[in-house]
């Protein structure tokens, strides 16, 4: 039980509190320094108690010090605070700006405003130089430009228009409000500025994206013989990180020493980010080693600079040195092989988390590790964490439910995806958008269009990643008109401006549709220069249409681009395979040999009771590899003895003339994966395939006649889109 060093039972209650006395003075003294003693609320309850038995309490000075402590002290209560100021029967100005701060730091900072317009009802005083920096602060927590406004105006009406502080509380405002105009006519008409002032407007030019004139301010700011601090170099170098401007972030480094500008913790880490983000991990090191005091994120910036540049071994050292691991910096790692497509390194470090003592996975955790579910296929995982979030009762924020979509419409689940979208009421532009992702993937056009309308209707304005979801839709599901119009509609009526990937879902959308002269003459009109993702738009067009001409055309201006896209190359020389023209498939098969290029190895992924098993073409270092192939040799059988026989054709892809048997095509990842799935799979489960490239169409066919022979739902994913293959047939309708 907590009790105070002098107990209150020992405190004499005083028979008529309104005959004061010597004494009574001295006992009143007494219980208000009791105040400043307590350590926690039931300390402070107890002298709450005794100073209403004695009458103390109805001291407006007595009430005011109670309440201060209720509300400002380390343990302090908002709901106790608030309950205590509604028993004041006069509260003082003090009290009630005290009670307007501690809301506007609170997660309710609406509850500012409402008790300073009662106040105005309630009480007979005007707000004064201490009220508005407090109404200012709600203002920019709520992000209500009109309400920080009105407030500015009631500044500008009374006599504290001059009051620096109150006009650094603005700049701040607008700032944040993303009004640097206005934030910075308030700093301009600052006759006398602080460094604060300077400061706030380096900080709102930062949070602007306006890093020039930050830097532009920073020197003004010298000029006028304004001593900068810790805070405005924090400011500066962050405007340098984001510019990725390592030589003047050092002239920083320099600036700060010469002129004895101490290097607190926060400065150093953000000097520490500095290096990171500009690619120096050398000089961070050597900042970090000096560093007398680290803290988490310290550390995190380091895990995460090397992660980045791709050292994960000395990222994973770090991790394991940090003196108490904190999510934070698990949450640095995962997030970090996740963002550079290492998902199965993403996943064992969250396993790892798992089973730490000090560290428990939150809402950056799930995130990550859900986009690295969606890389894979690997939805037990997903699933779990799904089951995770609901056992924790963790509110499905926008952030979450758009990586559970993301996670089920990839894992090949898209009624799953739905049931999460419908589940949660609110929904931004990310959930709307993540959702006809999911539906354009799976091939439901009409109903990802469908979906846009209804997103429409709920007053959600779509963005670029929208109009590139729903263009995909169109492209996968052959809708020419439908993608015509929403492009057409994008800036006139959506305020959209098309960039390079819509340009290049329209020549896919013209292409796939076999309108390549349209599609060539879209490319001659587009405003912006065609990128390689347009030519390659192309190109993979006239595969399908096989169009040889186009095709070189095409590959020649991709080539100008990314010279070492060998995909490129590989295409037009299934082009040429197909066409029957084997004496240009072999001079590209010689030009990428003495160019030192090669084709990107296919391969194939499958989830079995939440391990991932990869396979490469002709892979035979399966544990089970002995039943996989005893299971192809039967799938083989019975294809040939349906009437399939494997088209050799496909297999002229940059492979040498003495290896260009039936059985290799026999060999392909997904076949491999596919028969591993019908050897570990229930009957009623689908098999589930992730590949990383676009299946072929020897594949395809082998998986429409697997699914209809051993009945048997096959859900596979390439690089483009999914396949559902189920009684013989596919939702692709071979429209792929």
């Amino acid at each position: 039980m907590e009790t105070l060093s002098t107990p209150l039972v020992s405190l004499p209650i005083q028979a008529n509190p309104e005959a004061p006395t010597v004494k009574n003075e001295n006992r009143n003294r007494l219980v208000l320094s009791l105040i400043d003693r307590c350590i926690s609320l039931k300390q402070l309850k107890q002298v709450h108690a005794y100073m209403l038995r004695t009458g103390l309490f109805f001291d407006a000075y007595s009430a005011s010090k109670l309440f201060t402590a209720g509300t400002l002290s380390p343990f302090s209560s908002l709901e106790y605070a608030r309950k205590v100021f509604d028993e004041i029967p006069e509260p003082n100005l003090y009290t009630w700006n005290t009670l307007i701060r501690a809301y506007s730091w609170s997660p309710e900072p609406s509850e500012s405003v409402k008790i300073f317009l009662r106040m105005l009802c309630e009480s007979p005083y005007f707000p004064n130089k201490f009220t508005f920096p407090f109404l200012i602060k709600a203002a920019t927590k709520l992000s209500r430009l009109g309400v920080g406004q009105v407030f500015h105006g009631l500044v500008v009406k009374s006599s504290f228009g001059d009051d620096v502080f109150i006009l650094n509380s603005l700049i701040h405002f607008y700032a944040s409000c993303g009004d640097l105009d206005f934030a910075y006519r308030v700093f301009v008409r600052i006759d006398e500025k602080d460094v604060v002032s300077w400061n706030s407007m380096i900080s709102g030019f930062v949070q602007g994206g306006c890093f020039d004139k930050a830097l532009e301010l920073f020197r003004e700011m010298e000029s006028e013989n304004v001593k900068p601090n810790a805070v405005t170099m924090v400011g500066v170098l962050s405007a340098c990180t984001k510019m990725k401007d390592l030589e003047f972030g050092r002239w920083i480094r320099s600036y700060i020493e010469q002129n004895g500008i101490k290097m607190d913790l926060t400065l150093s880490n953000a000097m520490l980010d500095m290096y990171v983000k500009c690619g120096n991990v050398e000089d961070a090191k050597k900042l970090f080693d000096k560093m007398e005091e680290k803290d988490i994120v310290s550390w995190t910036t380091m895990i995460d600079g090397y992660a980045k540049l791709g050292e994960y071994d000395v990222a994973k050292s770090f991790l394991d040195a940090v003196p108490r691991q904190e999510t934070a910096t698990w949450n640095a790692l995962i997030s970090a092989y996740d963002q550079n497509g290492k998902p199965q390194e993403a996943l064992a470090i969250f396993h790892q988390l798992q089973l730490s003592k000090n560290a428990k996975p939150d809402e950056l955790t799930f995130v990550s590790t859900l986009s690295s579910c969606a890389q894979l296929g690997a939805m037990d995982v997903g699933e779990w964490i799904h089951a995770n979030i609901k056992k924790q009762r963790m509110k499905l924020n926008c952030h979450l439910t758009t990586s559970l979509i993301d996670m089920y419409s990839k894992c090949g689940n898209l009624e799953k995806a739905l049931d999460v979208f419908h589940s949660v009421e609110r929904r931004d532009v990310f959930v709307w958008s993540s959702m006809i992702a999911g539906l354009a993937m799976h091939g439901r056009g009409r109903a990802a269009i469908d979906l846009f309308f209804r997103m429409h209707e709920a007053k959600v304005k779509p963005n670029a990643v929208t109009f590139t979801n729903v263009l995909c839709a169109c492209s996968h599901s052959g809708l020419v008109e439908e993608g015509r119009m929403f492009f057409n509609q994008m800036e006139p009526v959506y305020g959209v401006v098309p960039g390079v990937k819509h340009y290049a879902c329209m020549v896919d959308i013209l292409g796939r549709a076999g309108l390549l002269e349209e599609a060539v003459e879209f490319i001659e009109k587009m405003p912006i220069t065609p990128s390689a993702s347009v030519w390659g738009a192309l190109l993979g067009a006239c595969k399908i249409h096989e169009n040889v001409e186009l095709a070189e055309q095409a590959c020649s201006r991709l080539l100008e681009l990314e010279p070492e896209n060998d995909g490129a190359l590989v295409l037009l020389s299934n082009i040429y395979a197909k066409t029957g023209k084997w004496d240009n498939v072999s001079k590209l098969r010689k030009r990428m040999r003495v160019s030192g290029l090669q084709k990107e190895r296919g391969w194939s992924s499958m989830e079995v009771n939440g391990t991932l098993h990869k396979f490469l073409a002709a892979d035979n270092s399966h544990p089970l590899s002995k039943e996989i192939y005893s299971k192809l040799d039967e799938i083989v059988a019975k294809l040939k003895s349906s009437g399939h026989v494997t088209n050799k054709s496909l297999l002229l892809q940059l492979v040498d003339e003495e290896d260009m048997k039936e059985q290799a095509l026999n060999l392909h990842s997904e076949k491999l994966a596919i028969a591993f799935g019908l050897i570990s799979t229930s009957p009623s489960q689908p098999i589930r395939i992730v590949k990383n490239l676009r299946v072929c169409g020897d594949c395809h066919t082998v998986a429409k006649l697997i699914s209809k022979l051993y009945d048997k739902e096959i859900l596979l994913r390439d690089r483009y889109r999914f396949h559902h293959f189920s009684g013989g047939n596919c939702s692709c309708m071979d429209y792929w």
